[in-house]
């Protein structure tokens, strides 16, 4: 009988508090926007960043609530800028894609005997963790000469989810044809040195070092001295020094690639000419 009692006084107190959780769920029920769940299954689920946002849900969010523009997907492209746009009512912006860039020549080329003979020079060996951010705090700013230049201890290579960079004697290079542009390499270069540009642009420059020529020389045999040469010979005036470094509005630019022809350090990229070495 104690046994039976019991048992009716637990189901009792299971049914009271289901009664209260059924109230309370219905009396603090929060009414969704339906496009939420559209613009989420639109958007391609990479959680890359790339927008800004720290997935793809909260870029959804953002978009749904008017504090971002449709658009800013860079993995999911034009399509899907113009499914979101006809989920919020509103006009598509084409998507502009852009690749990750590095920002640094400074390759590092050894002869037969092992001796650094081109590159970025090396003034200490590091024996850290494999790192750029632990190298980087070594004292002297890193064991390169360059306090610039890549550290190349693939830090970026492994934020990337679409293998779409790696290191290539010493130095970070991306591959255009799987990078998607979110940028995630750019945020933990301890060096700043990845940027995104445009795949169209056939003409960068590759060097990020503020340093006086004379210093830049002395730790790499690759960068940018200031030389203002590419200046002078650029017709639409699209290239300026800043701190020593040649910078190119490409707003001007019309890839030309004169800039690349004159360049004494033979950093200045010209991916068109490149191809044709190529064929």
């Amino acid at each position: 009988m104690k046994i039976l009692i019991a048992i009716g006084i637990l189901g009792g107190l299971g049914l009271l508090f289901g009664l209260i959780l059924a109230a309370a769920s219905k009396m603090f029920y929060v009414e969704t926007d339906p496009r939420l769940d559209q613009l989420q299954e639109t958007l391609p689920g990479a959680n890359c960043g790339g927008c800004g946002y720290a997935g793809c849900n909260a870029y959804a969010e953002a978009v749904l609530k008017g504090e971002a523009p449709v658009g800013k997907c860079v993995a999911g492209g034009n399509e899907c800028a113009k499914k979101m746009a006809e989920i919020m009512g509103v006009k598509a912006e084409n998507v502009v894609r852009k690749v990750a860039l590095v920002r640094c020549s400074g390759h590092r080329i050894y002869d037969d005997n092992g001796e650094l003979v081109g590159g970025a020079k090396v003034k200490a060996k590091y024996e850290g963790i494999h790192d750029c951010l632990a190298a980087s705090k070594v004292g002297g700013r890193g064991p390169l000469a360059c306090k610039y230049g890549c550290l190349g201890y693939g830090t970026c290579t492994e934020v990337c989810k679409y293998d779409a960079i790696h290191i290539v004697d010493g130095v970070a290079q991306v591959d255009e044809n799987k990078c998607i542009g979110c940028m995630s390499c750019a945020e933990v270069c301890p060096r700043h040195l990845i940027i995104p540009v445009e795949p169209a642009r056939n003409v960068v420059i590759a060097c990020a070092s503020l340093a006086k020529g004379a210093v830049t020389t002395r730790g790499c045999t690759a960068g940018c001295i200031g030389c203002g040469l590419c200046k002078k010979i650029c017709p639409k005036g699209a290239i300026t020094i800043e701190n020593n470094l040649a910078i190119i509005d490409y707003t001007k630019c019309d890839n030309c690639g004169l800039c690349a022809t004159v360049c004494p350090k033979h950093l200045i990229k010209d991916s068109n000419v490149e191809k044709l070495q190529e064929v």
